[in-house]
């Protein structure tokens, strides 16, 4: 039996090992790859510009080294790709952030680069790496107009920051979004559906919600029990964020968001803080996530120094960008 035991641990020490020096590897190719390509486009397009008319030069010129490329090298170098590799050079030949070292994957840049505002594309490369974006999450993430959902509840100088240092959480009004974008729970706009329907699909899709809440969060439990003077109530979904050491409580409304809404989260909340969070923990943040509510009756019901509740839309389908800002600015 202590063999075995032993036999398993080495296993695991080593798989660990190889494991961790493959993505080692594929990550330096990967760098390697991109600063590569950055040197080739330089190159093309210093080499256009001694061309006296460009846009014809540029054209047969590409077309030329294309041929030879792909006869030499193989696939990689057609005339389209070296195309993307020289506007992958045009876009960041003015390097402002960590794409100085290129340490996302050639795919990840090839979406990038077609982000034209300089600010919202650099916030989308360093949240990509900081927070180990796979394609499909950055896909999702530059959809579900996550920049612009941060930027436009923030002041200039905190929009200046998301630039250049991404998202940065100091309180707990920085990981509230509103609204928030479910549409990967596949569920119309039109369709009914009850609460219960809305949450299990939010279990069933946990993966995608934690990455809609954002950085920090860990799943507790649904349907969380608490019990005093022989009352029992229970919290839809129960979260914890890491970064602000604070339980996070989210009750699901599948309508407009009422008064008594907040005033049960504030009993939640309370409840928490005072019987479940431990000493060297801080204070507990409830959300409300409804379909519709009135920033009005929302600011009048709670404390005017409130920094714990806050009530925010969601939708369950992708709005265009100038819808998001409608919904960001209405009421």
């Amino acid at each position: 039996m202590e063999i075995k035991i032993t036999a398993e641990n080495l296993y695991k020490n080593i798989s660990d090992i190889l494991n961790s020096s493959r993505k080692n590897v594929l990550r330096t190719i990967n760098q390697t790859m991109v600063r590569t390509y950055f040197e080739i486009g330089k190159m093309i397009v210093e080499e256009e510009q001694k061309g006296e008319s460009r846009a014809a030069y540029g054209k047969e010129l590409l077309k030329g080294v294309s041929e030879r490329l792909t006869l030499e090298f193989g696939k990689g170098f057609s005339e389209t790709n070296l195309r993307q590799i020289k506007n992958f050079y045009l876009a960041y030949k003015i390097q402002q952030t960590l794409s100085a070292e290129f340490r996302l994957s050639w795919s990840h840049y090839l979406i990038l680069m077609r982000i034209e505002k300089l600010e919202e594309r650099n916030f989308y490369e360093i949240e990509a790496i900081n927070s180990n974006w796979s394609l499909r999450e950055l896909r999702r993430q530059l959809d579900s107009a996550l920049y612009d959902r941060l930027a436009l509840s923030r002041n200039k100088e905190s929009v200046k920051e998301l630039a250049s240092k991404g998202q940065i959480i100091r309180k707990p009004i920085d990981i509230v979004k509103d609204p928030y974008i479910l549409e990967f729970l596949g569920i119309p706009e039109s369709h009914n559906y009850s609460e219960n329907d809305l949450e299990s699909e939010i279990i069933n899709k946990l993966e995608m919600f934690l990455l809609e809440l954002g950085k920090g969060f860990t799943f507790v439990g649904r349907q969380v029990r608490f019990t005093f003077d022989d009352k029992h109530f229970r919290v839809d979904l129960v979260f914890y964020n890491r970064i602000l050491k604070s339980f996070v409580l989210i009750d699901l409304k599948i309508g407009e968001v009422t008064h008594q809404d907040l005033g049960q989260m504030q009993m939640y909340v309370n409840y928490y803080d005072r019987f479940v969070k431990l000493s060297d923990e801080n204070k507990t943040i409830g959300i409300i996530i409804c379909r519709e509510k009135n920033d009005t009756l929302v600011e009048i019901t709670l404390p005017e120094n409130n920094e714990q509740i806050f009530a925010s839309r969601y939708k369950t389908v992708l709005p265009t960008k100038e819808d998001f800002i409608r919904i960001v600015m209405e009421d």
